[in-house]
């Protein structure tokens, strides 16, 4: 959203008013639209510039079951892997999760990575740290995860089910939670008390998509490259037009 101000006579500009086959496709559900708005004013016109759901390409019709009511929704579903609302409903908490996890998995790969060049901190960078000595064996260790992974996402799996069923703790029965929309449990996962409106859903799955994208590109730059993000960035930094991906592919 933006807000314009310009001198101007114009009462209500709206250019996607024509019935365009290119940029609302044949389902009309999802057009995209300018809608600007002046606000009263004697020497100049304020516009208010919002941009409405639309295709993620336009000209292309979406899906029926995606209507755009869902957060993140632009009918992406090439697949059509959500057309079953049951799977569509499981679909939206595994990408909510996994964005959550992408994000804090992104900021563990690259943080300590910085934190260790600058001299805060001494920590092998995301790649070397299963080489590391723990408390157990690797092993050990990924056994105690997946008992505690499968335990969470048992319960997890049951709240899509049966919304509320788990908000109590099975053995401290004091524990709970209140209740909440599936996916945004609140209480203590909730420490700043950040409200889940639309515009904080969306902006939640946009920046967990990114990290999705994010990960998958530091897994395979370190593949080629043989070294962390940051790395490669001061790399880029220290010759610009010569440390580029151009020249990593083709070297």
């Amino acid at each position: 959203m933006a807000t314009v101000t310009t001198q101007a006579s114009l009462a209500v500009f709206r250019p996607c008013a024509s019935k365009s086959t290119f940029l609302t496709g044949s389902s009309g559900k999802l057009n995209r639209e300018l809608s600007f708005k002046p606000a009263p004013s004697s020497s100049s016109a304020s516009f208010k510039v919002q941009a409405k759901k639309g295709e993620w390409l336009p000209g292309l019709a979406s899906p029926g079951y995606l209507n755009g009511s869902l957060p993140g929704d632009n009918g992406f579903d090439p697949l059509g892997l959500a057309e079953d609302p049951e799977n569509l409903k499981w679909f939206i908490q595994a990408e909510l999760v996994n964005s959550r996890w992408a994000m804090l998995g992104v900021a563990g790969m690259l943080l300590p990575d910085v934190f260790t060049k600058i001299g805060i901190i001494n920590v092998p960078a995301w790649y070397d740290a299963g080489k590391s000595e723990y408390f157990a064996s690797s092993s050990t260790l990924f056994v105690i995860e997946f008992i505690l992974f499968h335990y969470v996402e048992i319960r997890r799996w049951q709240d899509i089910k049966n919304p509320g069923s788990v908000n109590q703790d099975p053995i401290f029965k004091s524990y709970s939670l209140p209740p909440n929309e599936v996916g945004y449990p609140g209480g203590i996962f909730n420490p700043l008390n950040f409200a889940p409106t639309e515009e904080a859903k969306e902006k939640e799955l946009a920046n967990g998509r990114l990290a999705m994208l994010a990960f998958l590109g530091f897994v395979v730059q370190h593949n080629v490259t043989g070294k962390s993000p940051f790395d490669n960035l001061l790399q880029h930094l220290s010759d610009p037009w010569h440390n580029t991906i151009v020249q990593t592919l083709g070297g």
